[in-house]
């Protein structure tokens, strides 16, 4: 513990707000340059998974070990932060743990079916939670000034604004994850194209949600670090949005037609 607790003080204790909008930058561009190659490969994991990627391993087991890395960074920067009971900044830390409590130790164990995941997009998912948690954390607790989040902020516009699309989001997504699970009796490896809620308007309702979700967390902190992780979720999400509705077309594509469905943003895309 003691050793942590150096780490956190001399990484990030000390830090610049320069340096850290420096590393902001370099994280935004890494999110550009994702978005760009995804739009043209499709990450191999889920419906795309592919032993192209190399070694795979079951998709519970990798989902558990993608998630709990940025839960427990985000615990430690919380511990050992001396801020960490200040009330807008434990309610941040209260929301950003709700969400990565349940995609680490409740969704993995909801997944049907044995699915695999390569080793390289598990790897790749720890480094940018890591990354995030260093983000996210790094700036609440760490860098930003101390009177950034004053007992006031609970009845500023953009904490009430962000907080009801935060959770809009939330609600969105688990919702969806319900029905997708939903699709499939136990030893089904079938795909089916997921129907209510608003799947009606968008084939990928999940990643409708948890985009909104993290802009909504962006809007209720006000930071450049949650913008930019907004930023991250939609590199990630629209490209594979995109992805999802073709292969759908190639199965479905009368269904996806007579519907109408758009790929992510109801009505939109």
């Amino acid at each position: 513990m003691y050793f942590c607790k150096k780490f956190m003080e001399d990484t990030l204790t000390y830090i610049s707000l320069e340096a850290f909008n420096y590393f902001l930058i370099g994280m935004s561009v890494a999110a550009v340059i994702v978005f760009i190659a995804l739009n043209f490969v499709d990450a191999g994991y889920g419906m795309f998974a592919s032993k192209k990627w190399g070694l795979m391993i079951n998709n519970k087991i990798a989902w558990f070990f993608m998630e709990v890395p940025v839960f427990l960074s985000m615990l430690m920067l919380w511990i050992f932060s001396e801020r960490h009971w200040q009330p807008v900044l434990f309610t941040f830390f209260i929301f950003f743990q709700f969400h990565y409590f349940r995609r680490a130790f409740l969704f993995p164990f909801m997944l049907k079916g044995e699915s695999k995941m390569p080793l390289s997009i598990m790897f790749m998912g720890i480094t940018f939670n890591l990354y995030n948690a260093f983000m996210q954390g790094g700036w609440l607790f760490y860098v930003s000034p101390e009177d950034y989040y004053p007992l006031t902020w609970f009845y500023s516009p953009q904490f009430i604004i962000g907080t009801i699309i935060y959770f809009s989001g939330m609600y969105i997504n688990i919702s969806s994850d319900r029905i997708i699970r939903s699709l499939r009796k136990p030893g089904d490896t079938k795909y089916y194209l997921p129907t209510g809620g608003l799947f009606n308007y968008v084939s990928s309702a999940h990643y409708f949600g948890e985009t909104i979700q993290w802009i909504g967390f962006a809007i209720l902190t006000w930071s450049i670090s949650g913008a930019v992780f907004a930023l991250w979720t939609f590199a990630n999400l629209v490209p594979r949005a995109n992805a999802v509705y073709h292969k759908y077309q190639a199965m479905f594509g009368e269904e996806i037609k007579n519907k109408k469905l758009k790929r992510i943003f109801p009505f939109i895309y």
